[in-house]
């Protein structure tokens, strides 16, 4: 029996990979549970606005970037596995491509309309992580996918320093060393977990004009990469201790430490035929890495609660 194509509806919902989009709330939550833990009254709406903006954010990016990808043809280069290649929503139905688009910008108008809520409520300062944030979510995969370093860290930026640290600005009008360490937390993973999906791609991301680390670096040196930003993340939690900018518990983060010394390990000891293409080895890794990320953070907030 042949199954029938996605409706543009379910396109775009393949197209924002809801499976990947609870990312989001975790990094703003981060801003809300800072808050708490800084002795801030947070109201709930605004609480609620700040995870919705985040939400849809990641949603415009998802949806700009499988947009894109058909458009390059890049989907039709790629092999896709769990974490990379995009959702295969447009290439079975090509005619989505306008409907997609269009749900991207509606999420970034979401996101703009959110913005001016906590422009009017937070004061002018919230025009620079809103128009630095539109700015990453627009240019992303369109043009700092054809930088080195730009690629790498702007992820990082997005999720890390842009919305945990404007988040918590919104909701509290300040910023504090609490809000700015939890935010290094994901600015470092999530930039390791872009490079790390990046790897599969090699090849069709060279062939339609991207450049980033993964191509200048190869898989073997790209992945050790990985493993150092992840393990610079966990060392945020210590140094920032010690420095009086997070509470005891968020200690709580590193109950994770076991799984980071096992893919720090599979990383650094991946086999020579990775570079061959044969990434048999790496694909275990990279599950196991979008489970720490989700972990780390869940344990990140949830520490930051019990310091309130």
């Amino acid at each position: 029996m042949v199954v029938p194509p996605p409706s543009a509806l379910e396109a775009c919902l393949r197209s924002s990979r809801p499976n990947f989009l609870v990312l989001a709330p975790l990094c703003a939550g981060l801003a809300i549970t800072a808050a708490w833990a800084d002795g801030h009254s947070v109201a709930t709406l605004d609480a609620l606005m700040v995870l919705l903006g985040a939400l849809l954010a990641h949603a415009a990016v998802n949806l700009f970037n499988e947009h894109h990808d058909f458009r390059s043809g890049l989907d039709a280069l790629t092999e896709r596995t769990p974490f990379s290649g995009g959702s295969g929503a447009l290439p079975a139905r090509p005619e989505a491509a306008s409907a997609v688009r269009n749900a991207a910008m509606l999420c970034l108008a979401g996101v703009v309309a959110i913005g001016f809520w906590f422009l009017w409520r937070a004061g002018p300062v919230m025009l620079i992580y809103g128009l630095l944030g539109i700015g990453l979510v627009v240019a992303y995969t369109a043009w700092l996918t054809r930088g080195p370093w730009l690629c790498l860290l702007a992820p990082g930026v997005g999720f890390g320093l842009l919305m945990v640290l404007g988040a918590y600005q919104a909701l509290t009008g300040t910023l504090s060393a609490t809000a700015v360490a939890s935010a290094l937390i994901p600015t470092l993973m999530v930039s390791a977990l872009l490079l790390i999906n990046q790897l599969p791609d090699i090849d069709a991301d060279r062939q339609v004009g991207r450049d980033h680390l993964a191509i200048r670096l190869g898989p073997l040196r790209s992945a050790r990469l990985v493993a150092l930003l992840l393990v610079a993340a966990f060392a945020v939690v210590p140094v920032a201790w010690l420095a009086g900018a997070l509470p005891g518990a968020a200690w709580l983060t590193w109950l994770a430490l076991p799984a980071l010394v096992w893919l720090v390990r599979g990383l650094w000891s991946l086999p020579a035929e990775v570079e061959q293409g044969k990434l048999a080895a790496l694909l275990p890794l990279m599950g196991l890495n979008v489970a720490l990320l989700l972990t780390s953070l869940t344990l990140l907030n949830v520490g930051l609660v019990i310091a309130s």
